[in-house]
């Protein structure tokens, strides 16, 4: 289906003409770096615009560094490229395991990570790693910057805290002062190409401080605040696990769909909780299973 609606385009070659252009457009101009969530939605007439700016030209924003314990994420960045960097997978491995079930080969070539949380869909597969890792996003307009905490930028379904004369820079993500093991987990239909019925990110620390994010469970991606509450401390145990699953049932608000019903959810939810939360122990006192493997249930 080819797009029909009318707009501009401009490839930008320096932030002070994308800035400049999005503070003249504000929300009328929409920013194209991977595309792959945005050309469908013209597509589908799902959205619309005045102009497009395209930020593939600007300098900064396609690679991945790590200083002083701080890994940065330019707004370029594709998923491929997080499957690919050893310093993703060394340091931030959930989110190196997310990467790894974002659509097909094809997309995760061309879907930006900095894409990804702005389509801000409640199954958004990096967010989960990026809550737990308590990102910051860096937002530049004509007149500042200014970085807003993860947990702040989903502010609804498709909604988020960036305002309409800004542009996401960069992700940042600090590496975690102690020893941490975690697991990511993803509900999909089949294995391969498929959004997420639910996910599960999970981190556990050397004082057994649990952090646990879930995606397709409530209108926004979130962290499990209760739960981790109820767990700090506690040793992973039948016991246990089965009292984490109510408290878990009353911070998740799922919805029934095409890819599954609420009940469903419900039931998979503590499902999937325990496991993960089991494959992260077992990673930080075994070593196993080893980072990629027992991702997509």
């Amino acid at each position: 289906m080819p797009i029909t609606a009318e707009f501009e385009y401009e490839k930008v070659k320096t932030w002070r003409d994308a800035l400049a252009l999005k503070s003249a457009k504000g929300s009328a101009a929409k920013i194209l770096a991977g595309g792959t969530d945005l050309i469908v939605l013209l597509r589908e007439n799902h959205s619309s615009a005045q102009m497009l700016i395209d930020l593939k030209g600007l300098p900064g924003i396609s690679g991945i560094s790590f200083k002083n314990g701080v890994l940065t994420i330019g707004a370029n960045v594709t998923f491929s490229d997080l499957i690919k960097s050893q310093t993703v997978k060394k340091y931030f491995p959930a989110l190196w395991e997310a990467s790894q079930t974002v659509a097909s080969v094809g997309v995760r070539n061309r879907a930006t990570v900095a894409g990804n949380i702005c389509s801000a869909v409640p199954c958004a597969d990096s967010a989960g790693p990026l809550l737990v890792y308590d990102a910051e996003i860096n937002l530049l307009s004509e007149n500042e910057s200014r970085k807003v905490p993860i947990e702040k930028w989903f502010t609804g379904p498709k909604k988020t805290a960036m305002e309409p004369k800004e542009i996401l820079h960069s992700i940042e993500l600090k590496y975690p002062s102690s020893k941490t093991a975690c697991a990511y987990l993803k509900l999909s239909r089949y294995e391969g190409e498929d959004l997420a019925q639910a996910s599960f990110t999970v981190t556990l620390d050397c004082d057994k401080n649990y952090k646990i994010a879930f995606g397709s469970l409530a209108p926004t991606p979130r962290r499990a605040y209760k739960t981790e509450k109820f767990l700090k401390g506690k040793k992973i145990n039948e016991e246990t696990l089965n009292e984490a699953c109510k408290i878990l049932e009353t911070e998740i608000s799922p919805i029934s769909d095409l890819r599954s019903s609420k009940e469903y959810r419900i039931h998979m939810a503590k499902v999937m909780l325990k496991r993960a939360l089991e494959k992260a122990v077992s990673r930080y006192y075994k070593g196993i299973p080893h980072y990629g493997e027992g991702m997509i249930e």
